[in-house]
């Protein structure tokens, strides 16, 4: 991976970033695998194109902010994958795809080899998924890269917010046909596991998810949908969130009732868009946090 530490600190400082040598598995592998295997990609996460509110009055800069931010850097990562709630939510089907095609626009300025796009409940659930399907293909997929192999799963275009049996049997015999020795990294916007389902942070049959997964000894899980750095174990699978690029969400069960963290203008994106994940190599992943401070500027302790 030809990029400066200056630029990686820079990119890692616009979403999560994944450095593939730290994956669960990578480096049992490290001996068979060459350098120029090595690789990472960028998380992005709960965009909400048109959204426009309190919670956020720079709403429509900040993904073209982002983008730009990422396009400037020498470092590349191989992909970008978003995952989910593109857009924010709206009843009127013309809306939904205008706001998705400004969207699709908008990614297509990033300058890497690949994109990949999840859905979220704000893009899929008041149509089943039609409008993403239209525009970004299906919504549940799987690819390999560089040796590892990437699945995305849909939770959302079931309004209760289940993966459904017909996609976890489709998830069972694709990790079939992958070998045991390859790690397995999977993308959902909601949470697999029952982190607040009160707050709808759950996945209904995440639990028949994270058991087929679980026949795998290397799965790493990334998500969104909380707009918050989360981290979580369910067995031997690590499960991390990703913050939102538009307004922040406060911590599980810590208020009332979930509403969107009151915007700061002294601060304008503390909590927005920020969270970085490096998972160095080691005989585990090794989460380190490279802290963002209000102004936006980058901190590294």
């Amino acid at each position: 991976m030809n990029a400066s530490r200056r630029d990686v600190l820079r990119l890692l400082g616009v979403g999560g970033v994944v450095f593939a040598s730290g994956l669960a598995g990578a480096a049992e592998g490290h001996k068979r695998r060459r350098p120029e295997d090595d690789f990472f990609f960028l998380q992005l996460s709960d965009t909400h194109w048109g959204y426009a509110g309190v919670s956020n009055p720079q709403a429509d800069i900040t993904l073209p902010t982002a983008i730009d931010t990422i396009n400037g850097l020498g470092a590349r990562p191989d992909f970008v994958v978003f995952t989910g709630d593109l857009i924010h939510t709206t009843d009127d089907d013309a809306v939904r795809r205008k706001r998705m095609t400004e969207f699709k626009a908008l990614a297509a300025r990033l300058k890497v080899p690949a994109l990949h796009f999840l859905a979220g409940e704000h893009d899929a659930a008041k149509d089943a998924g039609r409008a993403f399907h239209d525009l970004f293909g299906p919504s549940h997929y799987a690819f390999d890269h560089k040796g590892i192999h990437f699945v995305a799963l849909d939770n959302v275009s079931d309004p209760a917010g289940a993966v459904g049996a017909a996609q976890i049997d489709w998830l069972a015999a694709d990790l079939r046909k992958t070998p045991a020795a390859v790690p397995v990294v999977v993308f959902t916007h909601r949470p697999l596991f029952d982190l607040y389902p009160q707050w709808e942070w759950a996945t209904q049959d995440g639990a028949k998810v994270i058991d087929v997964l679980s026949s795998r000894r290397n799965v790493t899980v990334f998500y969104g949908h909380i707009h918050q750095e989360h981290h979580q174990m369910t067995g031997h699978i690590a499960h991390h969130a990703a913050r939102s690029l538009v307004f922040a969400l406060p911590p599980p069960g810590s208020v009332p009732k979930k509403a969107p963290v009151t915007w700061n203008p002294a601060a304008p994106f503390r909590g927005l868009g920020y969270r970085r994940v490096a998972l160095a190599t080691g005989a585990a992943p090794s989460l380190t946090e490279l802290p963002v401070e209000g102004d936006g500027g980058l901190s590294v302790k």
